[in-house]
């Protein structure tokens, strides 16, 4: 037990320093991110090793159940793709350019509306697609308009990482875990609505208070212009979604899997969008955008740290940490436990960890639903608390702003601890009532 602690610990620190100090490698006109690869290297140390039973491991992850790693990774790779049809055709830079206009030049008008619309479109689509799609835009107008980008990042980065806990699909740890527990549509959005607005509401009053300074006066430039020339693949993108969205919610009442919900969406605007365009003798650009852009380090990532992970379990080092958390003060505990082992080891195999230890201490819903609360908002704490953090760091770096590790942690003390607080707070007040 104790070789395969120290093989997971030096992996999970690996990562870590790989985000901060080598992020990326470039080979021709390709960056290579590194994170995964050093995930992907612990994985194979711990089966090379012998630490692990390979039979064992390699069940775990065929196995016909709700936690099966390969399932997850569908549901949030399809959701991805959906959403990224619709960037590509330009609707998340038309809906920022029609924010930024309503600003009218106001600093702190700006500062609502980018995170109105940030909070708005996370709760439906991911929050990885939206700081991906919406980093570089306000890099790009707050340079053309001589602004301060960081009060403006952080609203969006905050924002993202805060809502996204409204729905399941917000967040891949918010699917891990509610599949992981059965946990369907409407009962998570339940238990999510008070935690969600009160975490959003803090986060907003704390950003306003860090930020009073810089968002005074007024800002030059004007919003980038964006035409939406694409209209009939526009409609087949957003119908997709939201029929997607639509039968996620009702799918578990007719024994329908949110992955094969979503893997069939997928599907299915492919082949729309397929036929459309040779209808309209046209080039599929929009999917192959897609293609080009979909997450595939995740994939490897995810299933290195489940098989270490799942290497943990087998040994029985949960079952320590199970006997750790125990089942008292399960909100609180396992809120603040998942909050901080996020900024050591990232939200997704943090996810992956605590699924184990949630059953192994019998925890309740509370619990697991403090845990999602922890996976989302720990993202702002440390670059390093999601995948989302990572690449919002490599975006703002490529961009030459000034937004590392220090400014970062500033940030995630003044604005993600009191939203952690508010949070649990009113998912404590729901534990007591329900």
């Amino acid at each position: 037990m104790i070789a395969t602690v120290v093989i997971c610990a030096v992996t999970c620190a690996a990562v870590i320093a790989s985000v901060l100090f080598f992020p990326s490698f470039k080979i021709g006109k390709v960056h290579i991110d590194t994170y995964w690869i050093v995930a992907l290297l612990g994985a194979a140390a711990l089966l090379v090793s012998g630490q692990a039973d390979v039979r064992a491991l390699f069940s775990a992850l065929v196995r016909d159940d709700a936690v099966n790693p390969l399932k997850i990774l569908a549901l949030f790779v399809c959701m991805t793709v959906l959403s990224v049809f619709l960037d590509e055709l330009g609707f998340f830079r038309f809906l920022a350019s029609a924010v930024l206009k309503r600003a009218k030049g106001s600093k702190l008008r700006l500062f609502f509306c980018l995170y109105l619309i940030v909070s708005l479109l996370t709760v439906f689509t991911s929050n990885d697609v939206i700081v991906l799609s919406f980093t570089p835009f306000i890099l790009y107008f707050c340079k053309s308009a001589d602004l301060d980008p960081l009060p403006y990042l952080s609203a969006e980065f905050v924002a993202a990482n805060t809502w996204s806990m409204a729905l399941v699909v917000g967040n891949p740890t918010n699917m891990y875990l509610a599949t992981a527990y059965d946990v369907d549509f409407f009962s998570y959005l339940g238990w999510s609505v008070l935690p969600t607005f009160l975490a959003g509401a803090a986060a907003l009053g704390m950003l306003l208070l860090v930020f009073r300074k810089k968002l005074k006066g007024t800002c030059g430039g004007e919003a980038e212009e964006v035409v939406l020339t694409e209209k009939p693949l526009l409609w087949i993108g957003a119908v997709h979604l939201a029929v997607c969205t639509l039968f996620l919610a009702i799918g578990p009442y007719f024994g329908l899997e949110m992955w094969i919900v979503s893997l069939a969406a997928v599907g299915s605007l492919f082949v729309c969008t397929l036929i459309t365009c040779l209808v309209r003798k046209q080039r599929p650009a929009a999917l192959l955008g897609c293609l080009k852009r979909a997450p595939y380090p995740l994939i490897p990532f995810m299933l290195s740290m489940f098989l270490l992970i799942e290497g943990l379990d087998l040994t029985g080092a949960t079952g320590y940490l199970a006997r750790f958390f125990g089942t008292r003060a399960q909100v609180w505990t396992y809120g603040a436990g998942s909050f901080l082992m996020a900024n050591l080891i990232n939200n997704i195999p943090m996810s992956v960890l605590f699924s184990s230890v949630l059953g192994e201490a019998g925890a309740g819903l509370p619990a697991v639903m403090a845990t999602v609360v922890g996976s989302n908002l720990g993202a702002f704490f440390t670059p390093v608390g999601a995948l989302a953090g990572i690449m919002f760091g490599m975006i703002v770096r490529r961009h030459g702003c000034k937004f590392g590790y220090k400014e970062f942690v500033k940030m995630g003390v003044c604005v993600a601890l009191p939203a952690l607080a508010a949070a649990l707070g009113g998912l404590s007040l729901m534990a007591l009532l329900l």
